[in-house]
């Protein structure tokens, strides 16, 4: 059995994109799910030549992964025996797609091929809901209570996650044509390796790479950036090679991440300079993680679902040994001063003479010290 994931933020976008995908794969079933607000799941199946099927399902965990496991990953399984061959998902709004096909390949024990993973959303919309501070609860995207996770991270970690990116724009809202255009540069500029598509006919199978997949949407994943830049949006590198003062970065961050749809990568920092500090930063939210020691090898090349092996999209900008303990940002956003975002990195780093006098006594002002 082949799949096509769509995630999304909103039905409206979801249900366009199936739609779209529907009418390029006439042959294809193609199942909805959406978690409601007391717990309920609801799913409905379209076959073609059948009537439609509606089910529900009560939760006693109404969260996305249990959904996924309890709800949807039965219901393939039994389409599956059926003989489908070709399925179009479209997940709950805000479920990851990662959530779903990581159920699938543990959960089957005949685990589906995922063709695609889809991104349903609105180009329009893009640039306000990654600056949106709203948590995908507050703002109506989810029925899960305490779901932390805004928008913009949201859309952010589907965009690494997915291969492809269907266009999708309300019916019920006049669309602003520049804003539409806006919204595309983002989108292509937020996910070079992705194809931007305007119909599911343009949806090219078997472009998913787990393993790709998996390390882009990874916290701090550098990416090194494909192509041109989307003007009027860009992506640049930033490195250096000191640690940094944690004082002097602290104060830094909130420039350096101003104007940012979206800031990632490592710090190396002076307070606990022998872990990798990773930066994650979308829309109005950035945030820490310490991720333990410092890699003392490359890491592996990937090796995705059909067998062939790749080197590590970013391994050049990721230290290899303990002598390589930099620091590397990159910054995508619109109209992006390079220099000055050197400069303000540059300014952190240790100087020649805090070196020399093996500076002591630091505080931690991230409370990041040890790993999480």
């Amino acid at each position: 059995m082949r799949l096509v994931t769509v995630s999304s933020l909103d039905a409206l976008s979801r249900g366009r994109a199936c739609a779209s995908l529907a009418e390029a794969l006439p042959r294809a079933v193609v199942v909805l799910q959406d978690l409601l607000d007391d717990g309920t799941v609801v799913r409905r199946t379209l076959r073609p030549g059948f009537a439609a099927q509606r089910e529900t399902t009560p939760l006693e965990h109404g969260c996305p992964s249990c959904a996924v496991r309890l709800d949807l990953v039965p219901a393939l399984a039994r389409l599956q025996e059926a003989g489908a061959e070709h399925v179009v998902v479209g997940l709950s709004p805000g479920v990851p797609a990662a959530t779903a096909t990581r159920a699938l390949q543990h959960l089957l024990d005949r685990p589906p091929v995922v063709e695609s993973a889809v991104l349903a959303c609105s180009p329009a919309a893009v640039e306000d809901r990654i600056w949106d501070g709203q948590t995908l609860a507050e703002a109506g995207c989810t029925a899960v209570d305490g779901d932390e996770r805004t928008c913009g991270e949201f859309l952010v970690e589907e965009l690494a996650f997915a291969d492809t990116v269907l266009l999708a724009d309300p019916d019920l809202v006049p669309v602003d044509a520049e804003q539409r255009a806006r919204g595309v540069q983002l989108l292509r500029e937020l996910a070079r390796h992705a194809d931007v598509v305007e119909h599911g006919a343009e949806v090219r199978p078997g472009r998913h790479r787990p393993a790709e997949a998996l390390h882009r949407a990874a916290s701090g994943c550098l990416e090194p950036p494909r192509g041109a830049p989307s003007s009027p949006f860009s992506t640049v590198v930033h490195r250096v090679e000191r640690p940094l003062h944690p004082e002097r970065f602290r104060h830094a961050l909130s420039a350096l991440a101003a104007g940012c749809c979206w800031l990632r990568g490592h710090v190396c920092l002076a307070v606990v300079p022998e872990h990798r500090i990773l930066v994650q930063g979308i829309g109005p939210r950035v945030w820490l993680e310490n991720a333990g020691p410092w890699p003392v090898e490359p890491r592996p090349g990937f090796r995705d679902a059909h067998g062939a092996g790749t080197d590590a999209a970013g391994a050049d900008l990721v230290p290899a040994g303990p002598a390589e303990h930099a620091t590397v940002l990159a910054a995508t956003g619109a109209d992006l001063d390079a220099a000055e975002m050197t400069a303000l990195l540059t300014a952190c780093q240790l100087t020649e003479e805090e070196l020399r006098s093996g500076i002591t006594g630091l505080t931690d002002p991230f409370g990041i010290s040890s790993p999480n």
